[in-house]
């Protein structure tokens, strides 16, 4: 789970103009489909350099939230300068990192890397049809977020508190109801961008990220459960 006090905490002016709205918008996905490279190499160092261990149990989470948390404290201290883009970048190369012990347990599966390939599509799906609907729909849907909010703490809760249950099936209620949630944060992400209540890019596509990693990471969870193949 990962955080989204800033973004949520943020003005929801809509002052800007329709050309700056799809600029933001362009530069957003740009800057989105670049960081999928850095998070790529992220997950092949940590496959390869068998960093799992380092980043499990409690301590590891612990480590983990702490590097994240300082990541997007720079990237909203320099989003107005030309070091945000380095910055953002890093950060996805360190959550490829964090990701590595998943994609590493999935290609334990004879079958992995399909799983993999299909959480990919399965992610990209969900994020073509959620920013298609926001650049359509005309309902205000800045309400949206206060409840995306809400649902989310409930998510970091009940993974904690899984945590040490360890219960396979809360487990897989909770990635069920994360990839809701996340899915649902692309389209209110992507209507602020539209309506204009962002207007910075850097900060739009850090907030596209996480949901697009947490959807991805939800559904791989998911199919190594039910269709991981040991044979």
């Amino acid at each position: 789970m990962t955080d989204r006090t800033t973004t949520f905490g943020q003005s929801l002016g809509y002052g800007a103009s329709s050309a700056q709205r799809n600029k933001v918008l362009r530069n957003t996905y740009w800057l989105l489909s670049l960081s999928m490279v850095p998070t790529v190499v992220g997950a092949w160092v940590g496959v390869a350099m068998n960093l799992g261990p380092i980043f499990s149990g409690m301590l590891g989470f612990l480590l983990f939230m702490a590097i994240a948390f300082g990541f997007i404290f720079a990237i909203e201290k320099t989003k107005n300068s030309a070091a945000g883009v380095p910055v953002l970048l890093g950060f996805t190369f360190f959550m490829g990192l964090m990701m590595s012990p998943l994609i590493q347990r999935t290609l334990g599966f004879s079958n992995g890397p399909q799983l993999i390939m299909t959480a990919f599509a399965g992610t990209a799906g969900v994020f073509f049809a959620m920013a298609s609907l926001a650049t359509v729909i005309k309902r205000d849907l800045s309400g949206m977020g206060k409840w995306l909010f809400v649902g989310t703490i409930v998510l970091i809760v009940g993974g904690l508190v899984n945590a040490f249950v360890g219960s396979t099936a809360g487990m897989m209620a909770l990635s069920m109801a994360a990839i809701g949630i996340f899915s649902f944060w692309m389209l209110y992400d992507v209507k602020r961008i539209v309506d204009g209540g962002e207007t910075n890019y850097i900060t739009a596509t850090l907030s596209l990220y996480l949901n697009i990693v947490n959807v991805f990471q939800n559904l791989l969870a998911l199919l190594g459960i039910f269709g991981g193949d040991r044979d």
